[in-house]
């Protein structure tokens, strides 16, 4: 199968002093529409609002 499980950790956490939030998704490893680290706005229940989470490696 092409798909590969990532982490998505929340951007902004960090600089606020909280909890970072994780979430668990799945992107298809040989589109060529995702050839970077994949970007999502997510809940963070830490700072209760929405923010990006990005990919880690």
């Amino acid at each position: 199968m092409a798909r590969d499980f990532i982490i998505l950790e929340c951007t902004e956490a960090r600089a606020e002093g909280k909890p970072v939030s994780r979430y668990i998704s799945s992107r298809n490893k040989k589109s060529p529409n995702t050839p970077n680290r994949l970007e999502k706005v997510k809940y963070n229940p830490f700072l209760r609002r929405r923010t990006v989470h990005r990919e880690t490696k």
